[in-house]
């Protein structure tokens, strides 16, 4: 189902995606990084259902049925390297600074910090061309 999204965005020189594909690409990645402590709890996805809500105007069964269809795609979904560099190629730094913060807020909603998940959040960072002092930025704001 997920597969010609995929591989529209692993492509050399993908095209901007649309907004609806670029939203399921972003839910997928709040997805893996709340998979990465494995630990996905009710919290983190009520959270990923609120964040979609408040981002793209979703009502509460639509953002969850995005986040069904994120987990799903996030599965099929290449190793977090390629993807979020696909998903930077494809995806404007407006909103991939937005998905920043997002990730901020899904691991720190427990109240802790996981390794893994600081980690990880650190190479996605990276990876989506966000600065290590926008993505600390974006930490306070959400910790605030």
């Amino acid at each position: 189902m997920f597969q010609d999204l995929l591989k529209r965005l692993i492509q050399p020189e993908p095209a901007p995606l649309p907004d609806a594909d670029a939203r399921l690409a972003l839910t997928a990645l709040l997805v893996r990084v709340a998979r990465s402590d494995n630990d996905y709890s009710g919290d983190e996805r009520v959270l990923i259902d609120k964040i979609a809500q408040d981002r793209y105007g979703l009502s509460a069964s639509e953002a969850s049925n995005l986040r069904a269809d994120a987990e799903a795609m996030e599965a099929e979904a290449p190793d977090t390297v390629r993807f979020t560099r696909a998903i930077k190629d494809a995806v404007a730094y407006e909103d991939r600074l937005a998905v920043i913060e997002a990730l901020w807020k899904v691991v720190l909603a427990d109240g802790q910090r996981a390794q893994e998940e600081d980690a990880l959040l650190r190479l996605v960072s990276n990876l989506l061309g966000v600065t290590d002092q926008d993505s600390a930025m974006a930490r306070q704001r959400v910790s605030a």
